[in-house]
């Protein structure tokens, strides 16, 4: 990279449209250029405002619309005006900065941009002021005072042929008010005054327009006489008010009435009539200006009003023409500076494609290829740039496809390690991995849950110093024997004891070596039998439950019934020895009843039932079943806690609850001079199981008893069958539950039930 290319590189950057891309400082310094031109702008309303004050007449009275028109116009105008020249200095400002930057391509920009503007600007000058000349002169030519002069005129024309027409009307009904004075004094008859009126109609109805009327103070027709032009037309009657103001004011009116026809100019006035000697009587003179006469005179009228409106508009007229040569003006001017523009652009476009070109291809942007946009030298270097981001790419590719072999491989291994990694975490069997030097590397989590430990702790550290030492020594034990026999594996049957618990469990230990043959650790795997050979033991007693049941049945009722039999009858000849043989024969019914309930034990043990689950609240089960043994050991306190809130779930009630009641006998079995019995209920950690602990303040258990504790047959009392916990096992069992025995602390016994709150199936 020489050093133009550098100090370029230093002023900006390309963004991908190949426009550089201005620095932090060099935006804030264009920001603020642009923000000046639109305070010189702002600045120039005002400047408009005093113009359009002063060009627009306070005293010009027009309507309101017109207002509003000539209002929008003008300010449309001038915000054209603004918009257009804060476009041309917004461009020249941003060539102005350009140019001041030393930005790639400004200095042609900023030549052709001013021998465009040099070239369009004089004759636009000279055009605009050769247009404003032009319309000032049409302006003063059509608002000359002859026009002015010439409508006025026309206007008092008109006006004064309606002034005629009343003063006709004026004197045409004073000389018919008079004829009508003279027939009354000959005694003219009203047929004869008709007749009359007809005569003077023809002689004074010069337009053909013209009518008499006499009638009454009601408004009633007494007689009219008129052209036939009127005759044909619907004439309105007079208003009664004019003819009120006639009566009091003893003199004649004038007035003007719209018709269809035009407007009716009549002369109404109060005449004397003998013939009508009741009512007062009005001489009504009508005469008619058509209706074409009064829209030549409208049209006159507003064709002066208009003309008077333009006039008061002109000088605003004039402004906004100026407004609009200049618009047209700035247009030339933005026009000139954009083609400018345009044209450095195209010239200075693929220089600037090509620097965005090498940039981009230095931040490893490999598959951009120019546009081909001409066959001169400029084409021939973006051929070359494109042959060169090619074979640049054609390597890179080669490299990428070597990398992608290599990390799919590595995808491979990882999704084979996770695959192996949860088949161990979800195997019913724990497995844990040892390396070379004994340290822990791998520990599934049944192996966490059967040994409870956390393999956040062990893994990484040696067996040796995690494990209890009793654990470490059978480890030992297998390493020296695979060590020493040369075996691939050692399998042995082993019962350990985990917490205080006692556990059956298959154990298999194997050397763990590679393809090569090379040693690389141990992985012991164990399988918990502890519940699987209960669940032998607890079959193969059931079987001889039921044998035993059934061979000792059969023998036990003829032995009692004989019994019974020899009680009834030899009493009597034995009188001397009659106690000693009523004693035999009790004690032989009573033993016979008590091998019967062993044996039906026996027989209920053989046969279990079915379990019949249904939705049920534990807790009120135990609570009613404690509820007896409260009243019945009142030396005894039974309580029952509850540490979390026990959902209803579905378990069979009767056999859940023939559980409790053989766990709260032997409790109080072991309590003859009172105590405490304790029940406990509570939730998993993972909120699928429920717990219920049977805690009791007795003597406790030795440890060599917990194993057989849940066998059939094997009792701690004298008296009992072995048959009870049995039962209670297998009722938990069915339940896809576990039931545990341990210690209390400071002494006592705690069995711990394991119910999912969930139906799982059974295996």
């Amino acid at each position: 990279m020489d050093k133009s290319t550098q100090d370029m590189k230093g002023q900006f950057d390309f963004q991908d449209s190949g426009k550089p891309e201005l620095t932090r400082a060099q935006r804030l310094k264009k920001k603020r250029l642009i923000r000046r031109v639109i305070f010189i702008c702002l600045c120039l309303i005002p400047l408009f405002i005093w113009l359009e004050s002063s060009l627009l007449n306070a005293d010009i009275t027009l309507p309101v619309s017109s207002d509003i028109l000539i209002f929008g116009v003008i300010n449309l105008n001038v915000i054209l005006v603004l918009l257009m020249l804060f476009l041309v200095l917004r461009n020249l400002a941003e060539l102005f900065f350009e140019s001041r930057e030393n930005i790639l391509g400004s200095k042609l920009k900023s030549k052709l941009v001013i021998s465009f503007i040099s070239l369009s600007l004089i004759p636009t000058i000279l055009l605009f002021f050769i247009s404003l000349q032009f319309v000032s002169t049409s302006m003063d030519y059509w608002f000359n005072s002859n026009i002015e002069i010439s409508l006025q005129n026309s206007l008092d024309l008109a006006k004064s042929y309606i002034n005629e027409t009343k003063d006709e009307v004026d004197i045409l009904g004073a000389a018919v008010e008079k004829n009508i004075l003279q027939m009354h004094a000959k005694d003219a008859g009203p047929i004869e005054l008709e007749k009359n009126l007809e005569i003077l109609l023809k002689a004074y109805d010069t337009r053909n327009s013209l009518s008499f009327s006499l009638i009454t103070d009601q408004r009633n027709k007494i007689f009219t006489v008129s052209s036939p032009l009127l005759s044909a037309q619907k004439i309105p009657p007079v208003l009664q008010a004019t003819l009120d103001r006639v009566i009091m004011n003893q003199e004649r009116e004038l007035v003007t009435q719209d018709s269809p026809a035009g407007d009716l100019i009549r002369r109404i006035n109060h005449i004397h009539y003998s013939w009508a000697p009741t009512e007062e009587v009005f001489l009504v003179t009508t005469l008619l200006i058509k209706k074409e006469q009064l829209d030549r005179l409208n049209y006159i009228s507003k064709g002066i009003e208009d003309y008077r409106q333009l006039k008061y508009l002109k000088q605003p007229f004039k402004f906004w023409l100026l407004i609009v040569l200049l618009i047209v003006t700035l247009l030339i001017i933005f026009s000139a500076i954009w083609f400018g523009l345009y044209i450095a652009k195209s010239i200075t476009g693929p220089l600037d494609k090509v620097a965005m070109a090498t940039r981009r291809v230095a931040d490893g942007d490999l598959d951009f290829v120019l546009e081909k946009e001409s066959n001169d030298e400029m084409g021939l270097l973006v051929d070359s740039f494109n042959t060169m981001t090619s074979n640049l790419n054609a390597s890179n590719a080669k490299l990428a496809d070597a990398h992608n072999a290599l990390q799919k491989s590595s995808m491979e291994s990882d999704d084979r390690r996770r695959y192996t990694e949860i088949i161990l975490q979800n195997v019913e069997a724990g497995v844990i991995s040892l390396d070379e030097e004994g340290r822990i590397t791998t520990i599934n989590r049944f192996a966490e849950k059967l040994l409870n430990i956390s393999a956040d702790f062990f893994l990484g550290r040696k067996f040796s110093q995690v494990l209890p030492p009793e654990h470490a020594a059978i480890i030992e034990e297998f390493i020296a024997e695979l060590t020493i026999t040369g075996k691939p594996s050692v399998r042995e049957h082993l019962k350990i004891s985990i917490l205080k618990e006692n556990f059956s469990l298959l154990v298999t230990f194997t050397r763990l070596e590679n393809e090569e043959g090379k040693a690389l650790g141990f992985v012991l795997v164990f399988a918990n039998l502890t519940e699987l050979e209960k669940m032998q033991r607890m079959a193969a007693w059931r079987e001889v439950a039921r044998r035993i049941a059934h061979e000792i049945k059969n023998p036990l009722t003829p032995i009692q019934l004989s019994a019974q039999r020899l009680r009834r009858r030899y009493p009597e000849i034995l009188m001397e020895d009659n106690s000693i043989f009523d004693q035999c024969t009790n004690t032989i019914i009573k033993q016979v009843d008590e091998i019967k309930l062993l044996v039906s034990e026996f027989s209920q043990f053989a046969r279990m039932p079915k379990i019949n689950r249904a939705p049920a609240d534990i807790t009120t089960m135990i609570n009613e079943t404690l509820f007896l043994y409260k009243q019945a050991h009142g030396d005894i306190t039974f309580t029952v806690t509850c540490k979390d809130t026990i959902p209803i779930f579905s378990f069979d009630t009767e056999q859940l609850k023939r559980c409790f009641i053989n766990l709260f006998d032997n409790a109080v079995a072991v309590l003859p001079e009172g105590g405490i019995v304790d029940t406990v209920l509570s939730l998993g950690n993972d909120g699928e199981s429920v717990f219920i602990q049977v805690c009791d303040s007795g003597p406790g258990i030795d440890e060599h008893e917990k194993l057989k504790l849940f066998e059939p047959y094997f009792s701690t009392k004298k008296t009992g069958t072995g048959l009870g916990l049995a039962i209670v096992s297998t009722i938990i069992s069915d339940h896809s539950g576990y039931i545990r025995v341990q210690n209390n602390s400071p002494h006592g016994t705690i069995f711990t039930i394991e119910l999912p709150l969930g139906i799982k199936r059974q295996v």
